[in-house]
């Protein structure tokens, strides 16, 4: 066994000459071989300094472990990571609510926008009423400070005016075409517009595009013509109305793109002052195309004909035509050019579809293949695009 070493209870001072007596009789821990191994239980032994009897009974500090700060800085990428999956949520309920009204607006425009066509045949003052209509709404909506009202300068109006040119020739152009044609064939020609977009911007613009872009365009010419080929009712006039409107829309766009950028108005102010600038384009030449006599013989023919629900049919086309483009201009706002053409595709699907249901338009096989081929064209245009 280890030699056991006895300590004084009483205080010990240590001198010169005591220090070298007392560890010469010391045995040297290096000296010392144990016979066994022994188990003790006696409790460790502290060393402290002579400042007073309690200082013995006191316990080394303990050091802070570093799982305390990990801890907390998991708790903190947990809450953070709960928020961020809610913010995404929310984004994404936000943008389907603007998809599911852009779309039902856009049904009901044509619905009502095909019943006033059939009952009172002019286009040009049909397109008219609703660049006015919305245009009145806004200002009331800016004079009630129910909307902020965009701060603009001549500038900004110059560059706004080739788009308003733009916009007013393919609203007027499409109207043209479904006073003509059934609104399923005009929306099916209408698909054909990232075609116009990709043959523009090339030819006049210079600009390239990768191979599965031009290769996404042979299913929406093919379609497209197959579609025209196979319709029942066709037009001419009303498939040129289409394919103007398609070309002017592109236009539209690029004018839109190069001219407003850095311009902080937001969508909806932005559609409104296109639709003023569009209706101030608009006005004179509707009424040199068809002038208030023939407005005038043919509204006491649609009333005869119809009765007081063409008022109604009038009021509706007008308001729903703001509403669901001033919707799809705030969509924008919130995402990204590629989710809004894939939200386009979806709406034309949306507008054949139930156009053809409500009007009873007799379609062929072929006539439906045609207008699924150019549709899923115009998907694959908005994937290679991407």
């Amino acid at each position: 066994m280890l030699p056991a070493v006895k300590l004084s209870p009483g205080p010990v001072v240590f001198s010169g000459t005591n220090l070298r007596s007392r560890s010469a009789s010391v045995p040297s821990v290096s000296s010392l071989k144990p016979s066994k191994f022994v188990v003790s239980s006696l409790r460790p032994l502290y060393l402290a300094p002579l400042d007073g009897p309690k200082s013995a009974e006191q316990k080394p500090q303990r050091q802070p472990l570093d799982f305390k700060c990990a801890a907390s800085a998991a708790d903190d990428k947990e809450s953070s990571a709960e928020v961020v999956p809610r913010s995404e949520a929310a984004q994404k309920l936000k943008i389907s609510i603007y998809f599911a009204t852009w779309w039902a607006l856009n049904v009901i425009f044509n619905i009502y926008n095909k019943k006033v066509l059939n009952a009172f045949p002019y286009p040009w003052l049909t397109s008219t009423l609703s660049l006015a209509c919305g245009s009145a709404m806004m200002l009331v909506s800016w004079a009630t400070r129910l909307v902020e009202a965009p701060k603009t300068d001549l500038d900004f109006w110059k560059v706004l005016f080739p788009v308003a040119v733009a916009h007013t020739i393919g609203h007027v152009a499409a109207t043209v075409s479904m006073s003509k044609v059934a609104v399923s064939f005009t929306h099916i020609i209408k698909s054909a517009e990232p075609a116009f977009s990709v043959l523009v911007s090339r030819f006049l613009l210079g600009e390239t595009f990768p191979v599965p872009v031009y290769l996404s365009l042979l299913p929406i010419i093919g379609g497209c013509a197959l579609a025209a080929v196979t319709e029942l009712n066709f037009n001419m006039v009303g498939f040129m109305g289409a394919m103007i409107s398609n070309l002017a829309f592109v236009f539209r766009n690029i004018f839109s793109k190069r001219g407003m950028k850095g311009k902080s108005v937001s969508g909806m102010n932005y559609y409104a002052c296109l639709s003023i600038m569009s209706l101030v384009i608009l006005t004179p030449f509707a009424i040199a195309m068809e002038g208030p006599q023939m407005w005038a013989a043919g509204w006491q023919k649609a009333l005869a004909e119809v009765g007081p629900n063409v008022i109604w049919w009038v009021a509706a086309q007008s308001v729903f035509y703001h509403l669901y483009n001033q919707v799809s201009y705030m969509s924008l706002d919130q995402i990204s050019p590629l989710t809004f053409s894939i939200g386009n595709t979806m709406k034309r699907i949306s507008v054949i579809v139930s156009s053809i249901i409500i009007f009873h338009t007799p379609v062929r096989p072929v006539n439906a293949l045609g207008a699924a081929i150019a549709i899923l064209g115009t998907f694959l245009y908005s994937q290679a695009k991407q």
